[in-house]
């Protein structure tokens, strides 16, 4: 902690001292550095932190700059009255811009938001308002009271501190509830979805985020430069900023500041090579992306994995799991706590669903079982919100939750696992466990503006709350490792700590003995065991006969999307239908 302080401490008086070695051109550029910059923090909020595809962070760079002109220049107002009003305008376009991250990701997304930046361009390029292609000059000059903002000189000490305030927000974001959130997005919507994480508005926050900095950025460039046109917010512009936040390192806010300032300065050295420049910023971008696609900030990282490659971890151990306190009587007890009626599940011509049918008692363990390919995960799916069934109704709790999103049946009381691990790899154990603690309502962000001490206060408290998860569940000494890096038996106790964590009153549990040893099979069901006396109702798909006729109260069977059997494990064994349809199988193989 001391060296980070001593560090960062040295980084502030060298910038604060730097104007006095740098001549009139130099400051230009130092200055136009942080500008972009702050550009690339945004757009490493969107795209790093938040996995959205953003290529139009040029146009809210835009937005901002030509709404702090036409608002001073032809309107009249003041600087910064103006610039407050731009910043809101670029907030307005970039919910605008978000709204297709709601239905589109990926490549498809890259594209729309490239087409909306394009737009933007032509706007401004034939818009009267704008200036058209001539621009609108005669920006006014910011104005601080006893400081000539006219001198780049102290217009620098200005974005310097507007800079360092907006990296601060953002490193905040990104190592609080909001930026996990976001962070959990990133490397599974569907996983984080499950988990409570409110993923259409986690994108559209991520897309405002962007915005925001983009309009600041936008409005420090007008007073700056006193001058804007079309050709300041080109596309090759924009694949300058993209080129930043790749090579810099787009899941790191350090790194895409680093990003910024050395291939701006690369942008300078080669300002009389342009041609040279653009093979340049391509080739290192391929680059990057195959041999470091975690960019300049992962090499530390990737360099200590590599030298200390299979010793991660080794001096880890799992400890016994801590059983829950029985409830004596669990709350609801004798009330279906979920009610499948007549779900059928169509995927065009395939059937995977046919009128199934499903009751679930309050505190119980449920069992589905059936042979590869009978509809046991299509059916779990259908309950968790994954999908919304071609037929029928789903109740839980006694309400209708059918199609419901996941993450509304997840903070409702729903949690699960999945057949093949959906953990957050590039999150730790403990982060992990947080996604899952954390039930504050995206739109509750304004807290990190205005409320910042009750935000980290919250923290704490989730903090607290996953290290005890970790220790009931023997995890503690894995706590700050990444669960890829796990052996597969402790990442699936990790997948059930997790759903866990989130507090469910139904735990859908999606064959969680596969890949297990029988040691590790005979611990599952002391925490399943526990886990139900705790109060929580338990449904398990699983393959192992042996765990489900000892664990489960009762059974239901399923072939070829249809229930064949349901009822207690000994009667369901000697159904003839069953024994046909997946024991009998079993026998053959085992007799």
């Amino acid at each position: 902690m001391r060296y980070r302080i001593a560090t960062l401490a040295i980084i502030a008086v060298a910038a604060w001292l730097l104007p006095y070695g740098l001549d009139s051109y130099a400051i230009h550029v130092v200055n136009v550095i942080l500008i972009f910059a702050i550009l690339a923090v945004g757009l490493g909020l969107c795209m790093g932190v938040g996995g959205q595809v953003n290529l139009a962070q040029v146009a809210f760079f835009g937005v901002g700059a030509y709404a702090t002109a036409i608002l001073t220049t032809r309107a009249g107002w003041g600087f910064w009255v103006s610039a407050l009003l731009a910043i809101a305008a670029t907030m307005a376009i970039g919910l605008l811009v978000g709204t297709p991250a709601l239905r589109v990701q990926s490549h498809y997304l890259g594209i729309v938001t490239l087409g909306l930046a394009l737009a933007f361009t032509n706007w401004v390029t034939n818009a009267q308002i704008a200036g058209g292609a001539e621009g609108i000059s005669a920006i006014p000059v910011p104005t601080l009271p006893g400081v000539d903002l006219s001198s780049e000189y102290l217009y620098y000490y200005l974005e310097l501190i507007v800079f360092a305030l907006v990296l601060a927000f953002g490193l905040f974001i990104v190592r609080t509830a909001l930026g996990r959130r976001m962070r959990a997005m990133r490397d599974d919507a569907l996983a984080a979805g499950a988990l409570g994480a409110e993923v259409p508005v986690l994108r559209m926050t991520a897309f405002l985020l962007a915005s925001v900095y983009g309009g600041v950025a936008g409005v420090l460039y007008a007073g700056l430069i006193r001058y804007v046109a079309p050709e300041s917010f080109s596309i090759a512009n924009m694949f300058l900023l993209l080129a930043m936040v790749i090579i810099g390192g787009r899941q790191s806010l350090i790194g895409c500041v680093v990003g910024a300032v050395g291939l701006y300065l690369v942008r300078e050295w080669l300002v009389d090579h342009p041609t040279v420049a653009q093979l340049a910023y391509g080739t290192v971008v391929v680059l990057v992306v195959v041999f470091a696609p975690t960019g300049l900030a992962g090499l530390p990282k990737r360099l200590r994995a590599a030298l200390g490659r299979g010793r991660a971890g080794s001096a880890a151990r799992l400890q016994p799991f801590r059983p829950y306190e029985t409830r004596a009587e669990p709350a609801g007890q004798g009330a279906p706590i979920l009610e499948a009626d007549r779900i059928s599940m169509h995927f065009r011509g395939l059937k995977a669903l046919d009128e199934v049918s499903l009751s679930v008692t309050a505190g119980e363990i449920r069992g589905i079982v059936g042979p590869n390919g009978s509809g046991k995960t299509t059916l779990f799916n259908v309950i968790s919100g994954l999908y919304r069934p071609t037929r029928g109704r789903v109740r839980f709790r006694g309400r209708d939750a059918t199609g419901l999103a996941p993450y509304r049946l997840a903070r409702a009381g729903m949690s699960r696992t999945f057949q093949n691990l959906r953990l957050f790899g590039d999150l730790t154990v403990e982060e992990n466990v947080l996604v899952a603690l954390d039930r504050s309502a995206t739109w509750h962000s304004w807290h990190y503006l205005l409320r910042p001490v009750h935000v980290l206060r919250r923290d704490r408290d989730l903090h607290r709350r996953a290290r005890e998860s970790l220790d009931r569940y023997g995890l503690t000494e894995f706590a700050a490792l990444p669960p890829k890096s796990l052996p597969y038996g402790i990442q699936r106790r990790v997948e059930i700590a997790r759903a866990m964590a989130a507090g469910p009153a139904l735990l859908l549990l999606d064959e969680p003995a596969a890949g297990l040893n029988g040691e590790e099979v005979r611990q599952l069901s002391e925490i399943v065991r526990s886990i139900r006396d705790s109060g929580v109702t338990v449904i398990v798909i699983e393959h192992n006969m042996g765990l489900v006729m000892s664990l489960c109260e009762r059974i239901t069977v399923l072939a070829g999307g249809r229930v064949i059997a349901e009822g207690e494990p000994a009667e369901v064994a000697t159904t003839p239908a069953v024994i046909e349809a997946y024991l009998g199988d079993s026998m053959e193989v085992t007799g």
